[in-house]
């Protein structure tokens, strides 16, 4: 019964092992071309040359179209431009910066600075408001003023 049960357990460790092996097609081809192309498979933000799921719908068939591509002597970037060819731009792991792209990188820099330069000018606003205000004293009605006086003096006759 020991026997057995050490036999399934050592099967069950070798089966795993097996199962987590890396993917073969990761050559130094696709280290250099997939590492410029995204994987489009929607479980990740990998690249197609560091995508960590194992038998990527994706990733997969990517790694070995580049490494074809690669056997037929072309470059890396003819490898890059055929994705992009095929699939977009999205294809790309980092979009070009150019035309809307680069609006779209430069975009939360503006806002920080424009949400900056506002914050700086309400503060030096409510501080210019702040200190006229301060400067300044209510005019009071004489009358009011007598008033308060003569129940100031009141009251400290009676402490007395």
């Amino acid at each position: 019964m020991y026997r057995w049960k050490t036999s399934v357990l050592l099967l069950f460790i070798v089966g795993v092992s097996i199962a987590q092996t890396s993917d073969s097609t990761v050559t130094p081809a696709v280290q250099r071309a997939g590492s410029k192309l995204a994987c489009l498979c929607g479980g990740c933000h990998n690249t197609i040359a560091n995508c960590p799921m194992l038998g990527c719908h994706y990733a997969v068939p990517a790694r070995e179209k580049v490494n074809k591509l690669a056997q037929e002597s072309k470059s890396d970037e003819e490898i890059v431009q055929a994705f992009v060819r095929e699939t977009g731009i999205q294809a790309l792991a980092v979009p070009p910066a150019t035309g809307f792209n680069s609006l779209l990188m430069r975009m939360p820099w503006v806002v920080i600075a424009l949400g900056l330069l506002a914050i700086a000018w309400f503060v030096r606003r409510q501080r210019s408001q702040g200190t006229a205000q301060a400067n300044a004293s209510p005019e009071m009605d004489p009358a009011v003023l007598s008033r308060y006086r003569e129940n100031i003096e009141k009251d400290v006759s009676r402490l007395d």
